[in-house]
């Protein structure tokens, strides 16, 4: 495992046993400017370590910082179809492949080496992309149906295994003098605008999810919540700039499950005290803090029922050797509006709920952590629902979707 050309350590597993082992390489160690690279988890010593109690589908039996870096729902399933198109079957190849397979592409800087070979390729179209990822996700092989082009396959296998999240998505780099888009796979020089782009594809319901989530980072935005600057392309694909692509640099990112070893389908760690309290540990900023307020906030009024702990992240500063909170990300409405929901549940707790959250359970936070001001807060991300009707308008949201939406939001009282 590499970071910033330097090799960090190795990284062993044991499919017998479903354990993983660590141990840091003696240089990295004997390097104090990046000691702080792995707060928590992975401890700093020469010594071998064992990680036996991980074995879960979020970590797979990997230190959790590592299991950061494996795809997640969407992208394991363009693994299995690229293999299936080669012969092979998912289960044949084992964690540390698939982490040979991310190589030097995965999300943040770290990189694992010897990695897998992939066909470079030089532009690529986001239609096209779009067009095969529907194509995975009905499942759609080479023997059947119509048919997924083995190049094609190859780019969204590319693209789409790093990405993080369930959904269809790709990364991809932007020429900022010709406006050219090539795979965002390797190329992080400061002569491109690199983009997680989430594929608007056409799957017949009445409304997309896109232009819904690119309405709430205009209001998120609009509330004083921190997010990477977004657009739409084509109208319909939701394009967000890259926070671990900056300035030509690589920038290490942890989420909270990969910092602290928290698996997020697990609800007695899914709270938001653990959230506040790990970024107590990092000793961040107190505007960080008041921060994750103002989401937390943003996300029970706005029925952001999915805000679960991999959609917290936090990135490392290497000429400071310090953590900061991440900017926002994946904040949108999570729910089909084209159904009735009297009690769905939000991921994280909060003062011990996870529905008819009130006023007085974000207050209860607030004072234990300090924030200022947090009725004002509140009262301002409420008052920014009128702003999120003024934007799914003018996006041509149908009306009906707009009411579904609306009907849904929490007053906090």
């Amino acid at each position: 495992m590499h970071v910033f050309d330097m090799e960090v350590g190795k990284i062993g597993f044991d499919e017998n046993r479903r354990a993983s082992y660590f141990q840091y390489h003696p240089e990295f160690l004997s390097d104090d400017n990046y000691l702080n690279l792995f707060p928590l988890i992975i401890r700093k010593q020469l010594q071998t370590q064992v990680f036996d109690r991980y074995n879960t589908q979020t970590f797979r039996g990997l230190p959790p910082p590592v299991a950061d870096s494996l795809p997640d729902t969407f992208g394991n399933l363009v693994l299995k179809t690229w293999l299936e198109s080669n012969n092979k079957t998912f289960q044949q190849i084992s964690v540390l492949e698939q982490l040979a397979y991310v190589g030097k592409r995965g999300m943040g800087a770290l990189e694992y080496r010897p990695a897998k070979d992939l066909p470079a390729n030089t532009t690529i179209n986001i239609d096209e992309m779009a067009r095969v990822a529907r194509l995975v996700l009905e499942n759609k092989t080479l023997a059947g149906g119509e048919a997924l082009d083995h190049a094609s396959l190859v780019n969204i296998f590319k693209m789409g295994s790093s990405a993080g999240g369930a959904g269809p998505k790709i990364l991809v780099s932007e020429n900022k003098q010709t406006g050219r888009i090539i795979p965002g796979d390797l190329e992080y020089s400061d002569d491109y605008a690199h983009y997680l782009v989430k594929l608007g594809i056409d799957t017949g319901i009445t409304y997309s999810k896109e232009l819904i989530e690119y309405s709430y980072y205009l209001t998120a935005t609009k509330l004083g919540i921190q997010m990477m600057p977004s657009k739409l392309i084509d109208g319909k694909h939701f394009a967000t700039l890259r926070y671990d692509r900056q300035n030509g640099e690589k920038i290490h990112i942890l989420t909270a499950c990969g910092m602290a070893g928290w698996d997020f389908e697990d609800p007695n760690v899914s709270r938001y005290e653990n959230l506040f309290d790990l970024a107590l540990y990092l000793k961040l900023p107190h505007q960080d803090i008041e921060a994750i307020f103002r989401r937390m906030a943003f996300n029970i009024i706005f029925a952001n029922k999915d805000d679960h702990l991999k959609n917290h992240s936090f990135c490392f500063n290497k000429s400071e050797n310090k953590w900061r909170l991440s900017p926002a990300y994946d904040i949108t409405y999570s729910l089909n509006p084209l159904l009735n929901f009297t009690r769905a549940q939000q991921a994280v707790s909060i003062n011990g709920k996870r529905i008819d959250i009130t006023l007085d359970d974000l207050l209860v936070l607030a004072e234990r952590y300090t924030v200022k001001n947090p009725k004002g807060i509140v009262r301002e991300i409420q008052d920014g629902i009128g702003v999120w009707v003024t934007h799914a308008t003018e996006l041509e949201i149908p009306q009906h979707i707009i009411n579904a939406i609306i009907k849904s939001l929490t007053r906090v009282v």
